[in-house]
C-alpha cells in the first residue's frame, strides 16, 4: 500500500513540474511576443505620424466624385476636396450642369481603383533622410540593381520586350528620353557626316516629335514631315523615323514606313505595347525601344520612363544627355516606381494586366457599338489578334477611339463634337492629321466614361431624327 502511494507522489509531483514547466514556458513566451511588439513600435516610431495623416486623407470620401491629398489646399487644418470633372462644392456633391464630357484628357486614370484595392502592398513611406545625396553608391549607376531587375522582370512578365544583353536608361517621363534618343543618334551622325540627322514619324502621330524636336532644336538634326524630301540627293547623313506601336492615336501595331540601307534607322516608341492595350504576338526585339509608368500603372505624376538600347555607345551618350539635363533621377520617384512595379509583377501578372485589360475591352465594346450605328463617323478597324501574354486570340482594347467625320459639311470633328454633343475631344490636328478627325479617349475615370457614353448614345441616335445622309464617295473613306 505505502508502496502504491510512493508511486502516486512521484507522479503527481511530475505532473506537477511538468506543469510549471508549461506555465513558465507560456510566461516566457508572452513576455517575448510582448518585447517583439514593443520592439515593433519602435520601429514604426517615426513613421506612425506620416501613416496616420496618410490614412486619415484617404478616408474623406469627397462624396465619390473626388479626391483630398496629403500635399492639397489645408482649410481649417483639414485638406480639402479636389473634386472630378463636372462636380463642384466643398465635398464634390453638387454636379455642374451643361459640363462638357471628357475625353481629351491624356491622364490613365481608369487604374485608379487597381490601387485603391492594393493600397497596402502599393504604399511608399520615405523617410526625410532616404537617398539624400545626388547618385548612388556606385557613381556609375543612374538606376538601383532593384529597380534594373524588377524592370527586367517586368518585360518577362508581360512577355512584350527582350531585355537581355540590352541596357536600361531612365529618364523623367518618355518624353526625355525621346530627346535624349535624338541628340545621342544625331550626334552620332555628325560625327560622319556634315549634314544634320532628319527625324520623320508617320501621321497621325504623338505630336511630341515634332514638337520636341522644333523646340530644341540644333544644327544637329531637323524633323522632316514629309518623306518626300528624302529622295533629294542633297539630303545626306542619317535618318531616324519615330515608330509607336501601338499607334497613338489609332491603337494599331505598325512597322516602319521607310525602307532603306545603313542610314535609316528606327526609335520604336512602345508606351502603350502592354498587354491591357494591345496584343503582344511575340517580344519586341528592337535596337532601341521606349516605355513610360505613366502608360503601363496610370502613374503620369511620378514621371518615370525607360528604354531598352542595344547599342553601348546610344546608351552611354543618352547616360550623358539625361545627366547634362536633369543631374540625375529623383530618388523618391524610383523608390516609388520599385514598389509599383513589384506590384505589378507579382505572380504571373494576371491580376494586373487582366484587370487593366477588362475595362478597356468594356470600353472599346460599348463605344464601338454606338459608333456602329452610326453613319455620319466612322471609327478605326482593330484586327483580334493572338496574345502570347495571354495564350488566345486577344480582343481589342486601345486606350483611344480615332473617329472621323465623314460628311463634307463636318468641316471640324472637334467642334462637331463639342458644339453638338457637348463633347470635348483631341483635335485630329494635334497629331498632324486633317481636321476630319477627333480623338477620344477611353483611358479616363469611370464616371468620365460613363458621361462620354450617355452623351454619344443621345448624339448618335438623333441622326435618323435629323435626316443625315452620306453620299457613297464620302461614307468609303
Amino acid at each position: 500500500m505505502a508502496k502504491i502511494q510512493r508511486c502516486n507522489y512521484v507522479l503527481y509531483l511530475l505532473v506537477l513540474i511538468l506543469l510549471m514547466m508549461n506555465i513558465f514556458f507560456f510566461i516566457k513566451e508572452l513576455e517575448s511576443k510582448s518585447k517583439c511588439s514593443e520592439q515593433e513600435k519602435r520601429k514604426l516610431s517615426w513613421s506612425q505620424r506620416a501613416a496616420e495623416e496618410a490614412e486619415a486623407v484617404a478616408s474623406i470620401s469627397c462624396s465619390g466624385h473626388g479626391k483630398a491629398y496629403l500635399d492639397g489646399l489645408v482649410v481649417d487644418g483639414i485638406p480639402t476636396c479636389e473634386c472630378y470633372t463636372c462636380y463642384a462644392g466643398p465635398d464634390c456633391s453638387l454636379l455642374i450642369p451643361n459640363c462638357s464630357a471628357n475625353a481629351f484628357g491624356w491622364d490613365p486614370l481608369f487604374y485608379e481603383p487597381f490601387w485603391m484595392e492594393n493600397a497596402e502592398s502599393s504604399a511608399v513611406v520615405i523617410a526625410g533622410w532616404h537617398r539624400m545625396a545626388y547618385s548612388f553608391p556606385d557613381p556609375t549607376s543612374h538606376l538601383s540593381q532593384e529597380l534594373e531587375k524588377t524592370i527586367r522582370k517586368l518585360h518577362s512578365v508581360a512577355k512584350n520586350a527582350i531585355t537581355d544583353g540590352r541596357y536600361i536608361a531612365i529618364g523623367v517621363g518618355a518624353s526625355r528620353l525621346l530627346n535624349a534618343v535624338v541628340h545621342s543618334l544625331s550626334m552620332e551622325n555628325y560625327s560622319s557626316s556634315p549634314y544634320p540627322a532628319k527625324f520623320f514619324a508617320k501621321p497621325p502621330h504623338y505630336p511630341f516629335y515634332k514638337l520636341q524636336t522644333d523646340y530644341l532644336q540644333t544644327r544637329h538634326y531637323e524633323f522632316i514631315g514629309d518623306p518626300s524630301m528624302l529622295n533629294d540627293t542633297d539630303v545626306g547623313g542619317d535618318v531616324f523615323e519615330f515608330v509607336t506601336s501601338p499607334s497613338n492615336p489609332e491603337g494599331n501595331l505598325e512597322g516602319p514606313v521607310l525602307k532603306g540601307g545603313p542610314n535609316v534607322k528606327y526609335i520604336f516608341d512602345r508606351v502603350y505595347y502592354w498587354p491591357q492595350f494591345t496584343a503582344i504576338p511575340a517580344p519586341a526585339d528592337d535596337d532601341l525601344m521606349i516605355f513610360s509608368l505613366s502608360k503601363l500603372t496610370g502613374h503620369a505624376g511620378t514621371r518615370l520612363g525607360w528604354a531598352v538600347v542595344k547599342d553601348v555607345n546610344v546608351y552611354n551618350r543618352m547616360k550623358e544627355y539625361i545627366h547634362q539635363a536633369d543631374m540625375e533621377m529623383s530618388k523618391d520617384t524610383l523608390l516609388r516606381a520599385l514598389t509599383i512595379l513589384r506590384v505589378v509583377t507579382e505572380g504571373d501578372g494576371k491580376k494586373f494586366f487582366n484587370f487593366a485589360h477588362e475595362i478597356l475591352r468594356d470600353r472599346w465594346e460599348k463605344i464601338s457599338h454606338i459608333f456602329s450605328l452610326s453613319k455620319r463617323f466612322s471609327i478605326q478597324h482593330i484586327p483580334t489578334q493572338y496574345c502570347t501574354f495571354l495564350n488566345r486570340a486577344r480582343e481589342p482594347s486601345p486606350a483611344f477611339t480615332w473617329v472621323k467625320c465623314k460628311r463634307e459639311e463636318d468641316k471640324n470633328c472637334t467642334h462637331v463634337f463639342l458644339e453638338e454633343a457637348n463633347i470635348r475631344g483631341h483635335p485630329g490636328s494635334g497629331f498632324f492629321a486633317d481636321h476630319t478627325y477627333v480623338r477620344l479617349g477611353l483611358v479616363t475615370r469611370q464616371h468620365d466614361f460613363d458621361m462620354l457614353i450617355s452623351r454619344l448614345e443621345q448624339f448618335i441616335s438623333q441622326e435618323e431624327e435629323n435626316g443625315y445622309c452620306i453620299s457613297p464617295s464620302i461614307n468609303n473613306q
